[in-house]
């Protein structure tokens, strides 16, 4: 199992997903996601993103979301192994902290992430937060980590090395005819046989 940058190709994969968790798809561009790969079956199992907000009058703020673990692979490391590569990058880019607004902060303290009073956010996550809230995520809270201060518990980087899909598999997104803006009561086909 390894974590790397996606690719173009693999946009309509993020999409399908991130749409499928309910995550925030917001200024989409695959560029900025990574995402977690089985080395063995070559199955995706995970991914998250860097989002950077630019102000014209105050420092770049990096903000992490839209993460996301295939049900197949919750609860074996891919999720912390995500989120320590977007840190990296993060890191590798100058920021010194990274911010994220999650309805579930308990995950990200186990990293050294900590709550914030949201009156301490730059202006533009304040704006964020309550567009986050007003949508897919009515319970956000702000976070916040040094990105020096990062851990990785031991027993996530230990089941990220065996981590393997269980049984129940990944929730297939079913395509409807709708999908591919067909009307199924309207249309006919080539080899209707009316009946």
């Amino acid at each position: 199992m390894y974590v790397r940058d996606a690719k173009n190709r693999e946009e309509v994969w993020l999409l399908d997903h991130i749409e499928a968790m309910g995550l925030d798809e917001t200024a989409f561009r695959s560029r900025d996601y990574v995402i977690a790969i089985d080395e063995k079956s070559n199955e995706k199992a995970g991914f998250g993103r860097i989002r950077i907000h630019k102000p014209e009058d105050a420092p770049e703020i990096c903000e992490l979301t839209s993460i996301g673990v295939l049900h197949a692979w919750r609860e074996q490391g891919v999720g912390a192994h995500v989120i320590e590569r977007l840190v990296d990058q993060a890191g590798d880019q100058g920021f010194e902290e990274v911010y994220a607004l999650v309805g579930e902060p308990g995950y990200l303290t186990q990293f050294g992430f900590e709550r914030i009073d949201e009156n301490a956010l730059p202006p533009k996550l304040q704006d964020r937060l309550e567009s986050k809230r007003d949508g897919v995520e009515p319970d956000a809270v702000p976070v916040v980590l040094d990105v020096d201060a990062f851990e990785m518990p031991d027993r996530l980087r230990e089941r990220f090395k065996h981590a393997e899909p269980k049984d129940e598999g990944e929730e297939e997104v079913e395509e409807s005819p709708e999908d591919f803006g067909i009307d199924p009561d309207e249309a006919t086909y080539k080899y209707d046989t009316g009946g």
